[in-house]
């Protein structure tokens, strides 16, 4: 899990540093120099060159996080910390699986077929995991998960 979020941050992180290396030269470019002072094309490229440049920086800053991520092992009865890679099941049987990161909570990517979701420690179910072990129970919306497999 570790080195597929390395290699999507890497990849990501390559495609907005061509994106805001392409906004920038078309708001420097000479065709795009106002004509008067209703004429924004260039000041909205701009805008968009330093929002993707923003957004690499963040996305370089998370890499560097995750390459310098120490995983931990976990054994039975172990508390949830960073690192863990956690599934919960409801009710129904309804399996979900999280990995608890540094950064970058809200990516999905997919292992072995299935999808995983990396959260913060910071993140509303990252908390509620944090401290937890294998079999206890936590509450997402309206419904109730417990904890099936901590790795």
């Amino acid at each position: 899990m570790h080195r597929l979020i390395i290699e999507r941050l890497a990849q990501d992180l390559s495609v907005l540093s061509n994106a805001a290396k392409t906004a920038h030269e078309a708001a420097i470019h000479e065709e795009n120099v106002p004509d008067n002072k209703y004429d924004t094309l260039s000041l909205e490229a701009s805008y968009v060159a330093q929002g993707q440049a923003n957004r690499a920086q963040e996305l370089k800053r998370a890499l560097q996080a995750y390459q310098r991520l120490t995983l931990h092992p976990f054994g039975e009865g172990d508390s949830i910390r960073l690192t863990a890679l956690v599934t919960l099941e409801d009710e129904e049987g309804t399996a979900k699986t999280f990995f608890i990161g540094p950064q970058e909570g809200g990516l999905k990517l997919q292992l072995d077929g299935e999808e995983i979701l990396v959260i913060t420690a910071a993140s509303p179910l990252g908390s509620e995991l944090i401290g937890k072990s294998l079999g206890d129970e936590v509450e997402l919306g309206s419904s109730c998960y417990e904890i099936v497999d901590v790795c």
